[in-house]
């Protein structure tokens, strides 16, 4: 008979097996009710902070997806024609601050499809290809369109004014070219004409003789486009100038916008 004082001894509890270490730690998450597979994603585990750290389906790839989508809606700007850019004045600016000076550069460019589309913008920057990015960006938004004759030269004389700029432009018959200079050769280089007379006096500001040179393009009409206002045909303007019905008919079917 065992003695009522002797400590009754208690067997060591068996290690737990390393295959069986996977189904213990699984256990929460059957008490949860939820199996592994319907956990939300993009969460990782957690630091040492108590956050949560960031995975492959975080916000990174979220903000790579939006720059994505952003440069596609950049590239449609254009509508997927080629454009002539030309740059006809850089000019270095200053501006006077409480530490000194800060320079920076002022850029105006001309931008042309070559088939009858123009227009100019200018840009500031602390950099010159930042500047001339700003001016191209302006130059696209306002561009006009000019109707040409035979696809060439203009349909008729015309006057611009601007500030002290006065500028006229000629029609001219094939194989004239482009008698212009400076900044108003870069802009009938851009539109495609080929053949045309210019002449500006009064000032030799590029900014005020681009801007003359577009009031004159402006002011541009193609002999459908009257005929079309007025309600009547385009033999019929063109038979008053004296030339006979056949020719105003030839000369009217030749004409395009």
């Amino acid at each position: 008979m065992a003695d009522e004082n002797e400590t009754p001894q208690v067997d060591a509890p068996a290690e737990v097996p390393a295959e069986a270490a996977p189904a213990a730690e699984a256990a929460p998450a059957a008490e949860t009710g939820r199996p592994e597979g319907d956990r939300p994603q993009g969460r990782g585990p957690r630091g040492p902070r108590g956050g949560r750290g960031r995975g492959g389906n975080d916000r990174g790839g979220g903000r790579g997806r939006r720059d994505d989508r952003r440069g596609g809606r950049g590239g449609d700007d254009d509508g997927g024609e080629e454009l002539i850019e030309k740059l006809v004045h850089i000019n270095r600016v200053s501006k006077t601050v409480k530490g000194g000076k800060r320079f920076g550069f002022a850029a105006l460019v001309v931008v042309g499809d070559g088939k009858g589309r123009a227009g100019f913008g200018h840009g500031k920057a602390r950099e010159v290809p930042e500047a001339i990015s700003k001016a191209t960006a302006a130059a696209k938004k306002a561009m006009i369109r000019v109707p040409l004759r035979d696809g060439r030269t203009l349909h008729h004389d015309g006057l611009g004014h601007f500030g002290a700029g006065r500028v006229t432009v000629r029609t001219a018959p094939a194989g004239t070219g482009i008698i212009a200079g400076g900044p108003m050769r870069a802009i009938f280089e851009s539109l495609g004409v080929a053949d045309v007379v210019t002449k500006s006096v009064g000032t030799s500001n590029p900014y005020n003789m681009i801007r003359a040179t577009f009031e004159a393009l402006k002011e541009q009409t193609s002999p459908r486009s009257v005929a079309q206002r007025r309600g009547k045909k385009v033999a019929d303007l063109l038979g008053r100038g004296g030339a006979s019905a056949t020719e105003a008919e030839a000369q009217a079917e030749a004409i395009t916008e």
